[in-house]
Protein backbone atom coordinates (compact mmCIF):
# COMPACT_ATOMS: atom_id res chain seq x y z
CA UNK A 1 0.00 0.00 0.00
CA UNK A 2 0.96 3.25 -1.05
CA UNK A 3 2.19 6.02 1.96
CA UNK A 4 -0.44 8.48 0.62
CA UNK A 5 -3.28 5.68 0.76
CA UNK A 6 -2.51 4.85 4.22
CA UNK A 7 -2.74 8.23 5.28
CA UNK A 8 -5.56 8.72 3.61
CA UNK A 9 -7.18 5.37 5.44
CA UNK A 10 -5.82 7.04 8.93
CA UNK A 11 -8.03 9.56 7.84
CA UNK A 12 -11.09 8.17 7.12
CA UNK A 13 -10.95 5.96 10.48
CA UNK A 14 -10.82 9.15 12.35
CA UNK A 15 -13.59 10.35 10.49
CA UNK A 16 -15.64 7.16 10.94
CA UNK A 17 -14.70 7.10 14.84
CA UNK A 18 -17.04 9.99 14.99
CA UNK A 19 -20.09 8.52 14.12
CA UNK A 20 -22.98 8.60 16.49
CA UNK A 21 -24.43 5.25 17.71
CA UNK A 22 -27.94 5.07 15.72
CA UNK A 23 -26.58 6.83 12.71
CA UNK A 24 -25.05 5.88 9.71
CA UNK A 25 -23.26 7.57 6.49
CA UNK A 26 -22.03 7.01 3.33
CA UNK A 27 -18.51 6.04 1.89
CA UNK A 28 -19.16 9.29 -0.59
CA UNK A 29 -19.97 11.16 2.93
CA UNK A 30 -16.97 11.00 4.47
CA UNK A 31 -15.11 11.04 0.90
CA UNK A 32 -16.59 14.73 0.54
CA UNK A 33 -15.41 15.51 4.12
CA UNK A 34 -11.86 14.65 3.44
CA UNK A 35 -11.55 16.69 0.13
CA UNK A 36 -11.59 13.79 -2.43
CA UNK A 37 -15.20 13.09 -3.24
CA UNK A 38 -13.99 10.84 -5.89
CA UNK A 39 -12.82 8.98 -3.38
CA UNK A 40 -15.70 6.68 -2.08
CA UNK A 41 -14.33 3.31 -3.66
CA UNK A 42 -11.04 4.06 -1.42
CA UNK A 43 -13.29 4.37 1.44
CA UNK A 44 -14.97 1.53 1.22
CA UNK A 45 -11.37 -0.25 0.77
CA UNK A 46 -10.30 1.49 3.99
CA UNK A 47 -13.57 0.06 5.60
CA UNK A 48 -12.87 -3.23 4.33
CA UNK A 49 -9.48 -2.98 6.13
CA UNK A 50 -10.46 -1.79 9.55
CA UNK A 51 -12.05 -5.13 10.27
CA UNK A 52 -8.89 -5.37 13.49
CA UNK A 53 -9.62 -2.03 14.84
CA UNK A 54 -12.62 -2.28 17.02
CA UNK A 55 -12.99 1.12 17.26
CA UNK A 56 -13.83 1.96 14.16
CA UNK A 57 -17.75 1.52 13.40
CA UNK A 58 -17.11 0.45 9.99
CA UNK A 59 -20.69 -1.48 9.71
CA UNK A 60 -22.01 2.42 10.68
CA UNK A 61 -20.88 3.08 6.63
CA UNK A 62 -23.20 2.38 3.58
CA UNK A 63 -23.12 3.43 0.12
CA UNK A 64 -25.27 6.59 -0.41
CA UNK A 65 -28.27 4.76 -1.06
CA UNK A 66 -27.67 3.05 2.22
CA UNK A 67 -27.62 0.05 1.18
CA UNK A 68 -25.27 -2.44 2.73
CA UNK A 69 -22.52 -2.60 0.14
CA UNK A 70 -20.07 -3.76 2.62
CA UNK A 71 -21.78 -6.45 4.39
CA UNK A 72 -20.03 -9.05 2.52
CA UNK A 73 -16.68 -7.98 4.53
CA UNK A 74 -17.76 -9.00 7.94
CA UNK A 75 -18.18 -11.95 9.76
CA UNK A 76 -21.19 -13.91 9.26
CA UNK A 77 -24.50 -14.10 7.21
CA UNK A 78 -25.80 -10.59 8.52
CA UNK A 79 -23.43 -9.12 11.01
CA UNK A 80 -23.50 -5.43 9.64
CA UNK A 81 -27.07 -5.35 9.53
CA UNK A 82 -27.39 -7.40 13.07
CA UNK A 83 -24.69 -4.68 14.37
CA UNK A 84 -27.33 -1.68 12.69
CA UNK A 85 -30.11 -3.21 14.39
CA UNK A 86 -29.03 -3.40 17.80
CA UNK A 87 -28.25 0.43 17.61
CA UNK A 88 -31.97 0.80 16.59
CA UNK A 89 -31.89 1.26 13.17
CA UNK A 90 -33.80 -0.77 11.07
CA UNK A 91 -32.72 -2.88 7.66
CA UNK A 92 -34.98 -4.49 5.34
CA UNK A 93 -33.62 -6.27 1.98
CA UNK A 94 -29.77 -4.76 2.71
CA UNK A 95 -31.28 -1.26 3.08
CA UNK A 96 -31.30 1.31 5.63
CA UNK A 97 -35.14 2.29 6.19
CA UNK A 98 -35.90 5.53 6.27
CA UNK A 99 -32.24 6.44 5.63
CA UNK A 100 -32.56 10.58 5.46
CA UNK A 101 -33.58 10.20 8.95
CA UNK A 102 -30.07 8.39 10.42
CA UNK A 103 -28.05 9.67 8.19
CA UNK A 104 -25.26 11.61 9.94
CA UNK A 105 -23.05 14.10 7.33
CA UNK A 106 -19.81 15.12 8.71
CA UNK A 107 -19.59 17.64 6.42
CA UNK A 108 -22.32 19.51 9.03
CA UNK A 109 -21.20 17.93 12.51
CA UNK A 110 -17.43 17.97 12.23
CA UNK A 111 -17.52 21.13 9.95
Amino acid sequence: MKAENKNFFQKVYEVAKHIPYGRVTSYGAIAKYLGAARSARMVGWAMNGSHNMPDVPAHRVVNRKGLLTGKRHFDGTNLMQQLLESEGIKVIENQVVDFDKHFWDPWKELG
